[in-house]
């Protein structure tokens, strides 16, 4: 989210996190301050193996609410953030990768599992949910990959214990970084409808 009218287009929605790329190899990267920030919702800033320092100085100079790490920080860099609360994402393409989670088992408040891709993120591909069975951690967790507009009904059918929230982005722009309000607002009243 980069667009001061965008932003507060999306957190009208009744949105929980806003996410703010601070990595500078994205096509979303917030070069700049946005002319808003919100205020009625969670703010996320999103790092990929970024200096302890910096992200310590964006997050003070942006009042975030979340830390995202999307690269691959380690448990001990995570320790090193002791004081900020952090959501850790972490790639998945099958099982196997769940169990990456006990490396930051009581260091992050969430995870944020997402379709492994030869980039960070936001390939708007979609992974495998049922592998996701193998999770067996107490830390909440966030689904994210690919969800998109005809994605309601699969999102309202997945079940899991310590799912706590859905990651929209990449299938909801119009543009990077410029999300379409009357997409998210269709998904999120069909999310909503019982």
């Amino acid at each position: 989210m980069r667009d001061a009218e965008n932003i507060r287009e999306v957190e009208a929605l009744g949105i929980d996190l806003m996410g703010f790329i601070f990595w500078p190899k994205s096509s979303r990267y917030v070069s700049e301050r946005p002319a808003y920030l919100p205020t009625n919702c969670k703010r996320v800033g999103v790092f990929v193996d970024e200096d302890i320092e910096t992200v310590k100085r964006i997050a003070e100079d942006y009042a975030l609410d979340y830390i995202q790490l999307h690269g691959h920080e380690s448990g001990a860099y995570c320790a090193q953030l002791k004081g900020l609360k952090l959501i850790k994402a972490i790639s998945v393409s099958g099982q196997d990768d769940i169990a990456t989670y006990k490396t930051y088992r009581g260091l992050v408040d969430y995870f944020l599992f997402d379709t492994k891709c030869p980039s960070v993120g936001g390939s708007g591909q979609q992974f495998d949910w049922t592998v996701l069975s193998a999770y067996d951690g107490d830390t909440p967790f966030m689904l994210s990959g690919g969800i998109g507009l005809d994605d309601a009904e699969r999102v309202k059918s997945f079940h899991h214990p310590k799912c706590v929230g859905i990651d929209l982005n990449s299938r909801f722009e119009l543009a990077p970084g410029l999300k379409d309000i009357d997409a998210l607002r269709i998904f999120l009243n069909e999310l909503n409808r019982k």
